[in-house]
């Protein structure tokens, strides 16, 4: 094999062995472009509730939890003649999908408070902040409900990304992630290029395969088409941009060698997260819960926190304590779809069986919390041209890394930035600090991608921590792959007269879309099992 070939692995390059190279070159985009040059597609997930029939009047379904998925459940149960009482202990609706504003508080367990002092119109999301397009489920409510939205740039090529302490003269730069970007994937379709042209290896492409596969490296990597070699590429940036005077100097390329030994080629970007186009609801993502809120506003019963859960033959009761007066109450139903995030729910006296509780114990609640920032001046937009997306670096305790930039008020005086996303271990040490050295931790990890001008131009900030919320203990649900082989299916599936529903109930953990699907699949075990039980 040619030396200058490097690493890339011998043997037949079969399609499903190109596929995984190019995987680890461009992530997912990547390997879709290869599927559609080769006319093959992926399909995608659930986009309506089941279509179920049948009055049901005169049949009670208890909701415990007041968050998306137990609004959507009364939303849907309503149509269908069921009486729906919504039993939550916070003094709002929402649960994990809130939005803080200018004068919102922020209550942690042992007491400590939080003032919001954003302006108005400028917000932080500290759960959910975004909708991919493949969410199709979430996009239903948005649409059916009228929930107005917009689209948030989830990467931008223009951001920053800074990695400190790692090999080579990249350490500590700041570079574009186009670079970065651009020229990774030059160098690595040109290794790739020149080994579907060697002719020792024995492919099991056909020939107008090859043909084909090469002109796609050529035009993904920015190759020269002569000779299939990369060097450099105006997506990476300009050394002088093109203009009224002229044609613009194009920049050179990174070394491949400096690119690899500096690890940044193999961390960015991120496998994970959406690919596609991403939304937010217009004014914060608590838009889409105050639009539950109304449809079955009739229903909530807030500052209801339950204590026991019991069922029988004939139907559940469950009691709550109202946490302003104290007074107790039993409220019942034929049947109870339980929201309440599994670390709260453990604890709850309960007739649930005892390998239903093993399961719910399986089941680990990740810390999770952010921070967000306000500046008087956008100088992400005004002095680097970045319009969304974010930045990233690799400071100690950084979170995700990630600094995300508003996809809202553009070209406007001031804007909040989402500072740090941090979640486990990193969460717990921030969340450990006190608020105002969560800001100070915050500014100095920006300083890093914006010195000089990150904490000259801050404002104020706000820390929210999901783990230190006393009616969530955690930001969304951990499965390990063991807890998904032996307990998972297992909650899927009733304890008497129980359902579970949420994002913990679904392979979509942390995002909205598995808390409005583990409802529809719910709903629809209750609605055929009342008819059988005696419903019309």
């Amino acid at each position: 094999m040619n030396p200058s070939l490097g690493s890339v692995p011998s043997g037949p390059l079969t399609r499903r062995r190109f596929l995984k190279l190019v995987g680890a070159v461009g992530g997912t985009p990547m390997v879709m472009q290869a599927l559609n040059a080769w006319d093959l597609s992926m399909s995608s997930t659930r986009d309506a509730p089941p279509p179920l029939t049948g009055d049901r009047e005169g049949r009670r379904v208890i909701i415990l939890g007041a968050g998306l998925a137990g609004m959507a459940a009364a939303y849907e149960l309503e149509k269908l003649g069921y009486d729906t009482p919504i039993l939550e202990a916070r003094p709002r609706a929402g649960g994990r999908c809130i939005t803080i504003r200018g004068g919102s508080e922020v209550r942690e367990l042992g007491g400590g408070i939080q003032r919001c002092e954003f302006d108005q119109g400028h917000y932080l999301n500290p759960g959910p902040w975004r909708i991919p397009d493949e969410h199709t489920s979430t996009l239903h409510y948005c649409r059916e409900l009228d929930v107005p939205l917009e689209v948030l740039v989830n990467r931008n090529p223009w951001g920053w990304i800074r990695f400190d302490d790692v090999e080579g003269p990249l350490s500590g730069r700041r570079l574009r992630q186009a670079e970065v970007l651009a020229d990774m994937r030059g160098h690595v379709t040109d290794l790739l290029a020149r080994s579907v042209h060697q002719d020792a290896l024995d492919l099991e492409l056909t020939p107008a395969d090859r043909e084909k596969l090469v002109a796609f490296l050529v035009h993904e990597g920015h190759l020269n088409p002569q000779d299939a070699t990369y060097g450099g590429a105006t997506r990476r940036g300009w050394a002088t941009p093109p203009g009224a005077a002229g044609p613009g100097e194009p920049s050179d390329p990174h070394d491949f060698l400096d690119l690899l030994r500096s690890g940044l080629g193999a961390g960015f970007p991120p496998r994970w997260g959406p690919t596609g186009t991403v939304f937010q609801p217009v004014g914060g993502m608590d838009q889409l819960a105050r639009a539950l809120e109304r449809a079955v506003s009739h229903n909530i019963r807030p500052h209801q926190e339950v204590k026991e859960i019991r069922q029988g033959e004939e139907g559940v009761r469950v009691v709550v304590q109202d946490t302003r007066s104290g007074d107790r109450e039993e409220v019942t139903g034929d049947y109870c779809i339980c929201t309440i995030p599994l670390t709260i729910l453990i604890n709850i006296p309960s007739d649930l069986s005892g390998d239903f509780q093993r399961a719910m114990r399986s089941v680990a609640y990740n810390p999770s919390g952010k921070i967000g920032l306000q500046f008087r001046r956008r100088f992400w937009e005004e002095d680097d041209g970045i319009y969304g997306g974010y930045s990233v670096t690799n400071r100690p305790w950084s979170g995700d890394g990630h600094i995300s930039y508003p996809s809202y008020g553009w070209n406007r005086e001031k804007g909040v930035i989402q500072a740090y996303y941090g979640h486990g271990g990193d969460a717990l040490r921030v969340s450990a600090m006190s608020p105002r050295e969560r800001i100070e931790h915050a500014l100095a990890i920006g300083e890093a991608v914006h010195p000089g001008i990150y904490r000259e131009e801050f404002e104020t900030g706000i820390s929210f921590f999901f783990h230190l919320e006393p009616y969530s203990l955690g930001g969304y649900s951990s499965w390990s792959d063991e807890a998904r082989r032996n307990h998972f299916s297992r909650l899927l599936e009733p304890d008497g007269r129980v359902y579970l529903s949420g994002e913990h109930i679904s392979h979509l953990t942390s995002w909205m879309a598995g808390s409005f699907e583990s409802t529809w699949m719910q709903i629809e075990k209750i609605h055929e099992r009342s008819g059988q039980e005696g419903g019309a």
